[in-house]
């Protein structure tokens, strides 16, 4: 196998999180005095650090936007993270990876105790060898950084054996930091445009086609 770790995205990668984090993102709003827009346009929320969110859709200061963030996670905590669902094929590729002897690793701009409760809530942790993600106080908050976190635990320096995949700019700017390759999944929220600016090393129209791609391929690299 040309892999032995695939690092993984979560949201928007391995489950549509759409409901609960939009949804989050109005009650912060709200919290916040602003009047939240219809939800479906507060997608781009998925994926990127929240602070950095808040602060560049809507203008708001480092305090506000911190303050933002706390209002977010009094919604999330109470419902809203279990407001997702795994993307059908998810739960074979990592089968298959598991039993190739492919080590899956999440690697999250979200809150790790939220991760895990995730995964658990989905009966996904075991399949996953280490969760990498922020700290609630902001440490590591940039992918660069969790993807850092996740090598140094794993005591991981061959970085041509390691494919990030996920869904946004971020994913492949985070991944490029280390000379990772990732692969750019289309069933989530970003676009083909936005990932093949970003330099993605190959695009995957499903998991089917992704577990194609690192099974079949000889030229993903």
């Amino acid at each position: 196998m040309r892999y032995t770790h695939c690092f993984f995205d979560l949201d928007g990668t391995l489950i549509d999180s759409s409901p609960g984090i939009t949804h989050s993102v109005q009650y912060a709003l709200r919290k916040s005095g602003i009047e939240p827009p219809p939800a479906d346009t507060l997608t781009c929320f998925i994926g990127p650090p929240l602070l950095d969110s808040f602060r560049k859709y809507f203008h708001m200061s480092l305090t506000d936007a911190t303050r933002a963030v706390a209002f977010y996670r009094e919604n999330y905590r109470a419902g809203g993270m279990l407001e997702c669902r795994v993307y059908d094929g998810i739960r074979h590729l990592l089968d298959r990876l598991t039993e190739n002897a492919v080590v899956p690793v999440l690697a999250t701009c979200k809150p790790t105790c939220f991760a895990e409760q995730i995964l658990a809530h989905f009966g996904l942790r075991d399949l996953f060898a280490f969760v990498s993600g922020p700290e609630l106080d902001g440490t590591r908050g940039e992918k660069h950084e969790v993807i850092a976190y996740a090598m140094e635990k794993l005591g991981l320096s061959d970085t041509d054996s390691i494919l990030m995949i996920g869904d946004r700019d971020n994913d492949v700017l985070g991944a490029a930091a280390h000379r990772i390759a990732c692969a750019g999944v289309l069933w989530g929220f970003g676009s083909r445009d936005e990932l093949e600016r970003a330099g993605a090393a190959f695009l995957c129209a499903s998991p089917l086609d992704l577990e194609k791609q690192i099974f079949d391929s000889d030229d993903t690299k």
